[in-house]
């Protein structure tokens, strides 16, 4: 669980480092772990010191504390005599604007054995030293090498080089001395190797390409972008289409109540036809006729 949230403070610092060049912190001496009871020096190395930076930390009992709450301000820098377990935290420059510059995170062990590794993110390629160090004995003293975890290997002097430091090689580390104890964790951050993209070359002019190797004109450029353009009057032909075709069914609907109604008056004056006593007395005349014929 302890682990865990070292981890958690120095992801954190690894996704804030480069928020702001004005200013970068510094630990003297470089380490990110100390015993305690040690000398610890902390700078804010500024860009521009009209801006106001000020050392804040982030602690088990303290929040944005400035330094004036817990060591001696000289200048731009904070130093305390003698640190204690719980100075342990997160510290970082901050200016009156807002800006802030890199978080480093500082762990403070009552124990024997502590890991010097790098306090910033090293860039890749670079070679990073590790030194494994005790309290009251010389610090040559044969050593175990841990990351997440795992064994790396055992170094007779104490110290172990990572040579040309790739992405890979990002993770918590830790050592350990036989008959001392072992260190906290401590988490090395790998940056990417700063690029800088070659100028332009200057390139022959598309003229001057050979006929027979220039690329034909695409064709297809025209026939993709006409429906983009004419996609704006596609909803219209559709609505202008529909009113069509309710204009046409209910023409035909129109129709076809005339003729229904046509129907029914056509039957409706027969009717009254039939009823017409001259007509009717002509009608029994004709059956009566065809009866006795037959």
């Amino acid at each position: 669980m302890k682990e865990a949230s070292v981890l958690c403070l120095l992801f954190l610092t690894s996704v804030f480092y480069w928020t702001t060049s004005q200013a970068r912190l510094t630990v003297s001496p470089s380490s990110s772990q100390f015993f305690d009871g040690d000398f610890v020096t902390l700078s804010c190395e500024e860009d521009d010191s009209s801006a106001g930076w000020s050392l804040r930390r982030n602690t088990s009992t303290d929040t944005r504390a400035e330094c004036e709450e817990w060591g001696q301000l000289t200048g731009s820098s904070c130093t305390t005599s003698s640190i204690v377990l719980l100075d342990s935290g997160v510290y970082w420059c901050e200016s009156r604007e807002g800006p802030i510059s890199n978080m480093v995170n500082l762990t403070v062990t009552g124990g024997s054995v502590i890991l010097q590794s790098p306090v910033l993110p090293v860039m890749e390629g670079d070679d990073v030293t590790l030194l494994c160090k005790t309290k009251t004995t010389p610090s040559n003293l044969p050593a175990a090498f841990y990351k997440d975890g795992s064994l790396i290997r055992k170094q007779p002097t104490g110290h172990m080089t990572i040579q040309h430091v790739s992405r890979s090689d990002e993770g918590l580390y830790k050592c350990d001395i036989s008959g001392h104890g072992e260190s906290p964790s401590s988490w090395i951050t790998v940056t990417e190797k700063n690029t800088t993209t070659p100028p332009p070359t200057s390139t022959p002019p598309p003229t001057s390409t050979p006929p027979s190797t220039a690329t034909p004109p695409p064709k297809t450029t025209s026939t993709l972008t006409f429906p983009a353009a004419s996609s704006p009057l596609l909803p219209v032909l559709l609505t202008a289409g529909t009113l069509c075709v309710i204009a046409l069914v209910v023409l035909l609907i129109v129709l076809v109540e005339r003729y229904v109604d046509r129907k029914l008056q056509g039957e409706t004056s027969t009717f009254r036809l039939f009823k017409n006593s001259r007509f009717k007395n002509v009608l029994l005349s004709v059956l009566y006729l065809d009866t006795r014929d037959n």
